[in-house]
């Protein structure tokens, strides 16, 4: 697949395969091989292809010019809120159940938001 990309982008910027090949220092056979699938250029050959035929590297391996994206499919909201409120309730009632003290449990309860708060600034909510 990359040797007939290589070949179609060679055609459109109007060189020949001897063109292509002086310029790349190599011999027309090589650029023949390539073009017909026997061999593949290495990855700094294939840079060297793309800048003097004007294309994206991403073309020649692929054919066309892909643009990756992430799509991120995140559910932090709830599950952030769900855990933190849980975190809460859990530290209050192993500290009411320890030390058998409110007082106790609460303040368990309110670290347990500082450390929160704490990693929200450090990191960041999403």
């Amino acid at each position: 697949m990359v040797g007939k990309n290589i070949k179609k982008a060679r055609e459109e910027k109007g060189l020949t395969q001897d063109a292509l090949a002086e310029q790349l220092n190599v011999t027309r056979q090589a650029v023949s091989n390539w073009e017909n699938e026997k061999t593949q250029p290495d990855i700094e050959t294939l840079d060297q292809i793309a800048q003097i035929l004007g294309v994206d590297i991403e073309r020649l391996i692929y054919g066309q010019e892909r643009k990756f994206t992430i799509e991120k499919h995140y559910h932090t909201e709830k599950s952030v809120e769900g855990g933190v409120t849980f975190g809460a309730v859990l530290a209050m009632v192993i500290s009411y159940a320890k030390w058998e003290s409110i007082g106790w449990a609460i303040l368990h309860g309110a670290l347990n938001w500082i450390y929160v708060i704490y990693y929200i600034i450090k990191y960041g909510w999403s």
